[in-house]
């Protein structure tokens, strides 16, 4: 696009790239390159941009372009009404922010009546022209030649409002003066809010904020959404406290004539109107709208590293899994699962309140430990989750066969049974059957069954209900697509639900793949993906290189190497005296990395004709084939035998998983019930500026006990004195 050039050097400036970077990163884009395949195959042109750099640039080129967009429109909308002069036109040039365009707009805005318009329609703009002039003179007897019985101008009294209500509105309208008051507001504001009386005095989750004020500079991102919360249940009153004497000072200083005339002091009480009639409110508004928007940038933010953290845990890889989905009165629901995935089995049992049929259960969930080898056992955190632990830790204590258990958070899993992909996946199965194999899939592989389920519902968020769901969802998807293309989607086992994540491909093709692979069969060759309805070259360029086939006819096709590098990599293979099968071959492993380890990549890259960021990532293909990064973390801790929360003492010291990470400290999963959390001033014996810079979820983590409140259910933990930090 004619723009591209322009924005390319703005945004290289505020993102610290080289020019040429941000250009042929906006020019890919622009092409129709999607960001996972532009990070992973188009480092040479990109100066090797990761993922997180090409997203911030996509979204700074959005929102210039849409400043470029508002621009023309409101250069426009003014010389549409003959109102467009060159200074005008400068200063719409030079405004930097939408805020900027529609404070030079505002006083062009078409207005619904005023008292301003009114006193305009009354022929009244002269006198205020008189008044703002310094001449001498009495304003009442100027005003009294403006009375006239047929525009509605009754006494000369009625005359001066009219004049100071136009100097008022002239005033609000000004964009330097906007600019200047909004900053003063930012800067030297208060946010505050009292309790309505409307909440439950003993489950007032907002009494913290039932006579609160804090700086509006200070304020942090968390309280805000809380308070806004608040605002919205009724259960709080928000308002913004601005330095109102010094503003109207600056106002005096910006707007009154330099010359005291007796219209002087009309004119003050008229800056005054102006400020707390028409500037207030409306700055406001502004303010909260920009303390609003930051604290929603900053809760996606943490929502979305959460996320992707939680979609990267390791797999269980090799086990069949019991998974139970615990109830009371209904049972709980058991599903038994091979190490592929497969459903094996469904039960259900009762050995919960009010039935407690637990001799009954044993035996239904012993037998089918037996008959299908089961090595773990997942149990669903939801209702009953205590009572079915205590009853799965016993039964293992007095099993013969070696089994450990997990607790699963199985947030988002109802969401799932009940959707119509879950109806489609199992049809003959209940609601509370599909929960149970969700939950017991989600400890095999996260990643593959996470992407069923919206990711609001996963919980790992941050208010993730009270922000922006149009931005949320795009942030969210970009870092599902980030996840699943980082990890590689195995052509022949993936669901329609994990393909859709794949670098280019739309939800229709992801179903046509594998209807494809229903139809003809197992995929062989990744060339077989030009055989599926509605995937075309482009649509096969952006996918293929994320696409594995584990047991196909070309080693390769097991590998995130992009088949237009595959000559490439064959090239390479053979002056190092190696094939391509040598790759997959146990015998031949350690020559063929002995031989790669030893390659002098920029002299390679040059006789190969590749660039050498490509051939590092070939290079670590061949050395690898098949990886999968998540087996590089660490396990999930697995349990013998449960903890209560009464049994928790302070002092006590142990291990356990991070759950979720939000502004103001961790919440982590000790194997009771509740999950405990560390405080941000508990996170380290240093300072520690966010916690995500020390702790991510599915961290494993050793914490101490702090303190226990069993009626609030609240667990308090400190990583201070461990060995840990």
């Amino acid at each position: 696009m004619k723009d591209a050039h322009a924005f390319a050097k703005q945004i290289a400036t505020e993102l610290s790239l080289r020019e040429k970077q941000a250009e042929a990163a906006i020019t890919l884009l622009d092409e129709g390159n999607t960001i996972p395949f532009i990070a992973r195959y188009r480092k040479e042109m990109t100066g090797e941009m990761d993922e997180n750099q090409l997203r911030d640039l996509q979204d700074r080129l959005t929102s210039l372009r849409n400043l470029a967009a508002r621009r023309e429109e409101v250069q426009r909308l003014i010389a549409e009404q003959d109102k467009l002069t060159p200074e005008l036109e400068q200063a719409i040039s030079a405004a930097k922010t939408l805020t900027e365009l529609d404070d030079i707009y505002r006083p062009y805005r078409p207005k619904r009546k005023t008292r301003a318009s009114v006193a305009r329609e009354r022929g009244l703009e002269p006198l205020t022209k008189w008044l703002t002039s310094g001449q001498p003179g009495d304003p009442l007897q100027e005003a009294a030649t403006y009375i006239s019985e047929d525009k509605g101008v009754v006494t000369a009294e009625d005359a001066l409002q009219g004049a100071l209500d136009i100097y008022a509105e002239e005033v609000a309208d000004d964009a330097k003066t906007r600019t200047k008051i909004r900053d003063l507001t930012l800067r030297k504001g208060t946010v505050k809010s009292v309790a309505t009386g409307k909440a439950d005095e003993e489950t007032d989750v907002y009494a913290v904020y039932a006579d609160y004020e804090e700086p509006v500079s200070r304020i942090v991102p968390h309280r805000i959404l809380a308070i806004n919360r608040g605002e919205r249940e009724d259960a709080l009153r928000v308002s913004l406290g601005a330095p109102a004497d010094e503003i109207v000072r600056v106002l005096e200083t910006m707007h009154l004539p330099k010359k005291h005339t007796s219209a002087t002091e009309y004119l003050k009480g008229a800056l005054e109107d102006s400020y707390k009639r028409l500037i207030a409110p409306s700055i406001e508004r502004e303010v909260r709208t920009v303390l609003t928007e930051k604290a929603e940038e900053q809760a996606i933010k943490i929502f979305a590293s959460n996320l992707k953290n939680l979609l990267l845990q390791p797999p269980i890889k090799g086990k069949t899994v019991l998974a139970v989905d615990p109830a009371y009165r209904t049972g709980c629901k058991v599903a038994v699962i091979d190490d592929t995935g497969k459903v094996l089995d469904i039960a259900v049992t009762y050995p919960t309140p009010p039935l407690n049929k637990t001799i009954e259960a044993k035996k239904i969930i012993n037998g089918l430990i037996d008959k299908h080898g089961v090595d773990v056992i997942a149990i669903g955190n939801g209702t009953a989750s205590r009572e079915t632990e205590q009853f799965i830790a016993e039964l293992i204590g007095e099993h013969r066969r070696e089994l450990v258990y997990l607790i699963v958070n199985e947030a988002g899993a109802s969401v799932y049974s009940a959707s119509k992909l879950a109806g489609e996946e199992f049809p003959e199965l209940d609601v509370a059957e599909r929960s149970a194999i969700s939950i017991g899939r989600r400890l095999q592989d996260p990643l593959a069954e996470l992407v069923k389920i919206d990711p609001k519902s996963v919980g790992v968020g941050q208010y993730q209900h009270d922000v922006s769901q149009k931005r949320l969802e795009e942030q969210l998807t970009a870092v599902v697509e980030s996840a699943v293309n980082s990890v590689g989607v195995d052509l022949n086992t993936a669901s329609p639900s994990l393909l859709s994540y794949v670098s280019g491909l739309s939800a229709t093709v992801a179903k046509n793949v594998v209807l494809y692979r229903e139809e003809v069969g197992k995929f062989t060759s990744r060339k077989q993906l030009g055989k599926v309805p509605r995937l075309g070259p482009k649509t096969y360029q952006q996918a293929v290189g994320f696409l594995r086939i584990a047991e196909g006819k070309n080693p390769l096709d097991n590998t995130p190497i992009h088949p237009e590098s595959y000559d490439a990599a064959e090239r390479l293979l053979a002056e190092l005296g190696l094939k391509v099968k040598d790759v997959t071959d146990p015998k031949k492993r350690a020559e063929v990395r002995e031989k790669l380890a030893a390659l002098d990549l920029t002299a390679a890259a040059e006789g190969l004709g590749v660039g050498v960021p490509t051939l590092r990532d070939i290079v670590d293909a061949l050395q690898r084939p098949g990886r999968d990064p998540r087996d590089e973390l660490p396990p999930p801790l697995f349990r013998t035998d449960v903890l209560k929360m009464e049994d928790l003492e302070a002092g006590m010291v142990m291990k356990g998983t991070v759950r979720n990470v939000v502004d103001f400290g961790a919440f982590v999963d000790i194997g009771v019930k509740q999950d405990g959390l560390i405080h941000i001033s508990e996170l380290a014996d240093r300072r520690v500026r966010h916690p995500m810079d020390v702790l991510a979820v599915g961290d494993i983590v050793e914490v101490k006990v702090l303190g226990v409140d069993l009626k609030k259910g609240r667990i308090s933990l400190t990583r201070k004195g461990l060995k840990s930090d």
